[in-house]
């Protein structure tokens, strides 16, 4: 009897935040960008999609990125949410080492050499 291994999503809200991420991690993780909003539709098709997946919010610490966040806690509960620290605002403009930690107290994967 062999275990399956759950997939891991991180959904973050655009492409600069997406290539921060993938620079400092150490697994493979679908990545979803949402381009800053995201339609209830849109939404509701990803939930479908993302069923039985451990799905990671990490969005800015900001307006635009707090609306988002809310929008997901209300629609997609199961989410577990990472939370960048509100000095650095933004996922994408955040150091490498913060971005790393925050995703490792996820339990995702990231290199070594970021912590």
């Amino acid at each position: 009897m062999s275990l399956v291994e759950v997939e891991k999503v991180l959904i973050v809200e655009g492409k600069s935040d997406k290539k921060k991420v993938l620079n400092v991690l150490n697994e493979s993780i679908e990545i979803i960008c949402t381009n800053g909003t995201i339609s209830v539709t849109k939404l509701d098709e990803l939930i479908d999609e993302l069923f039985l997946k451990d799905v990671y919010i990490l969005v800015d610490s900001d307006d635009a990125g707090d609306r988002l966040r809310k929008q997901f806690k209300r629609e997609f509960p199961e989410a577990s949410h990472i939370y960048i620290d509100r000095a650095y605002r933004e996922v994408a403009t955040a150091p490498d080492h913060h971005v790393a930690s925050v995703l490792l107290s996820a339990n995702i994967d990231v290199d070594a050499k970021f912590l």
